[in-house]
């Protein structure tokens, strides 16, 4: 798996967004709430930070403290995909908590939609699996982090993306964890 510290060497911008002393995530609670762990990536990713959006186009979508049962449920009703998985447009994938179901962390503004698909049982295996916004499904043997830092990297590309994606410089906005 590889480190958060290794996407902020290809996203410095985000780094700026960094909380600094972690975001405590109630783990347990979220997990209780899921019904399984969630990738260690993942998990250090959304500790160190909050919602963030990359060029104005690819929402990461980690859990907000405090929130965390809410974010859980989310997961687990996710209802584009059940209804592309009742109309027979998924490809063999399935909704979670389906055995090796699909569980969404990152949309974009263009409907593109990005998940981990929960098998095997080892969330540290689990591989990205995206939708384009064109219907076409692709598979990567990556967990999140790895994924964002291949794509923004351009070590990884995504069949069915704009031309322009990613950017040359990408920037990344941090959404605050505050509620007023």
């Amino acid at each position: 798996m590889l480190r958060v510290e290794e996407l902020e060497a290809v996203l410095p911008s985000m780094t700026r967004w960094r909380v600094p002393g972690g975001r405590h995530v109630d783990w347990a609670a979220l997990e209780a709430g899921l019904g399984t762990a969630l990738p260690s990536d993942f998990r250090s990713l959304a500790e160190a930070y909050p919602v963030l959006i990359v060029d104005g186009f690819l929402s990461v979508s980690v859990p907000r403290p405090g929130t965390e049962v809410l974010w859980a449920s989310g997961c687990r009703q996710d209802e584009i995909l059940q209804d592309l998985y009742e109309m027979g447009d998924t490809e063999g994938y399935v909704p979670y908590p389906e055995p090796g179901g699909l569980i969404s962390w990152a949309e974009s503004d263009s409907g593109d939609s990005f998940y981990w698909r929960t098998s095997p049982a080892d969330p540290d295996a689990w591989t990205v699996v995206v939708r384009g916004a064109n219907g076409d499904w692709s598979e990567f043997p990556v967990g999140a982090v790895e994924f964002l830092a291949g794509v923004y990297g351009r070590t990884i590309d995504v069949p069915g993306m704009p031309r322009d994606f990613p950017c040359e410089n990408p920037q990344v906005l941090g959404l605050s964890d505050r509620i007023d």
